[in-house]
């Protein structure tokens, strides 16, 4: 039988003690007070995904080079991988589940369908919440801005021109929108 080693031994002890302690949040998700329990140690992303089951933020590289996981928090776009969900207590958390407006698709989610600037769809929702978040504060950004908005987003399906296009149409939708 061969020792085990001590950093393995030190991981495992460690992850017990840590399990015995729950945090206690609340926080606002998609419009909705939420109380949740869960271990200290949980990013943003497990707390959503695991706790609160809200499965379309995805994980990715869980290292916050890929923005498949980001939502917004407080209306700005946040890697929720890098966010204890801790950190979030008395914060306002939307993810793409909660873009919709009155059982309607956000224009984003329209325009990326009408457009075909989903492919696979994995890395959607993270682009769908980083583009609304700036949209939200810029109506009609230029290519160069939506670009620079979305670039810690990573596709591998699309060469992004589509991507770039359904920003623009959504932006336009909404603009429309808010003439009515």
């Amino acid at each position: 039988m061969t020792p085990r080693s001590p950093m393995k031994t030190k991981r495992r002890s460690s992850a017990v003690g840590a399990s015995d302690t729950r945090a206690h949040v609340a926080f606002r998700v998609n419009g909705e007070d939420a109380e949740v329990s869960f271990a200290p140690y949980k990013t943003l992303l497990e707390v959503l995904r695991e706790d609160l089951g809200l499965m379309g933020t995805k994980h990715g590289c869980e290292l916050g080079e890929c923005g498949a996981c980001a939502v917004l928090v407080d209306g700005e776009p946040v890697l929720s991988c890098l966010v204890l969900g801790l950190e979030c207590g008395g914060r306002e958390v939307v993810t793409v589940e909660g873009i919709d407006e009155n059982g309607r698709l956000h224009p984003l989610q329209e325009a990326f369908a009408d457009l075909g600037a989903a492919q696979c769809g994995y890395c959607t929702p993270g682009i769908l919440m980083t583009a609304k978040a700036l949209l939200d504060r810029e109506r009609m950004p230029d290519r160069e801005r939506i670009k620079e908005a979305i670039s810690g987003n990573l596709c591998r399906c699309t060469g992004y021109q589509q991507i770039f296009e359904a920003i623009e149409e959504a932006a336009r939708r909404l603009e429309h929108e808010s003439h009515r």
